[in-house]
């Protein structure tokens, strides 16, 4: 399986790289300033250390959740319908894990980092915690009782996170009928602001749907000021990914982003 997975993973990897080019030369050709050289680094930083957690972390998430599907009442058969299920299942969850990952200081120290990035750009994206696969599959356990398949519970998941790195750019403007429907790169900018507005809006990964069930929903009204509403926590990734745990434990949490 490695073998057959491992070219692709080197082409998704290419296609990214590109696509963070063509927002920099788009950022320097429009003066938007959307880069920042010492906090892209970081940013690159922080991406490489969570892509080494991926591989030592994802026997354990499949074990996990595989340990719970094997002792569900039933399963579902693999086909695309029950994977269609188990994707938007899975977007559900996702909207309450990160909805709770901005409410409840544990989960907030692991989510933290995310949200320091005091620029909106792609590279911004994957500025995740290197731990976060410890807990992300604890979420999904109810998935697995109800008897959806591990891997399609696992794919839906990595899917939904691919997705959500195109939503992170100002390249791209409010796209009509979309909003308020999708997460869209101008929801996610609102999920990103510091703004009184926008603090606490916008959860969903792929469908936006569920804020507007919930009533967290935003739309993006006025320019956006990103990054924790403490300021920059500066460039080191090792401080960026820890100082949540650090915060944390010596009393210094803050929640509001």
């Amino acid at each position: 399986m490695k073998h057959t997975v491992g070219p692709y993973r080197f082409w998704i990897l290419g296609i990214l790289l590109v696509l963070i080019l063509a927002e920099i030369a788009w950022s320097w050709r429009n003066d938007k300033k959307a880069y920042e050289i010492k906090e892209t680094f970081s940013n690159l930083a922080v991406l490489t250390g969570f892509h080494l957690s991926k591989v030592l972390f994802t026997g354990y998430q499949l074990a996990v959740l595989g340990f719970f599907t094997e002792i569900a009442p039933f399963t579902f058969p693999n086909n695309a319908w029950v994977f269609l299920l188990t994707f938007i299942t899975t977007d559900f969850i996702y909207y309450w894990f990160h909805r709770l990952s901005h409410i409840w200081k544990p989960l907030w120290a692991f989510h933290m980092v995310h949200h320091s990035a005091m620029h909106m750009n792609l590279t911004a994206a994957y500025r995740l915690n290197w731990l976060s696969a410890i807990i992300s599959p604890l979420f999904f356990i109810p998935a697995a009782l109800m008897g959806m398949p591990a891997d399609f519970i696992v794919i839906s998941y990595a899917l939904n996170l691919v997705y959500q790195f195109f939503l992170h750019t100002e390249a791209v403007d409010k796209i009509g009928w979309l909003e308020g429907i999708i997460d869209t790169p101008s929801a996610h900018r609102v999920h990103h602001g510091s703004n009184p507005l926008y603090i606490d809006k916008n959860f969903g990964g792929v469908l936006i749907t569920w804020d507007k069930l919930f009533k967290t929903y935003q739309p993006e009204t006025e320019k956006v000021n990103y990054g924790l509403t403490t300021g920059s926590m500066g460039y080191n990734p090792f401080k960026l990914v820890f100082k949540g745990f650090t915060d944390l434990f010596t009393g210094k949490m803050k929640l509001k982003s």
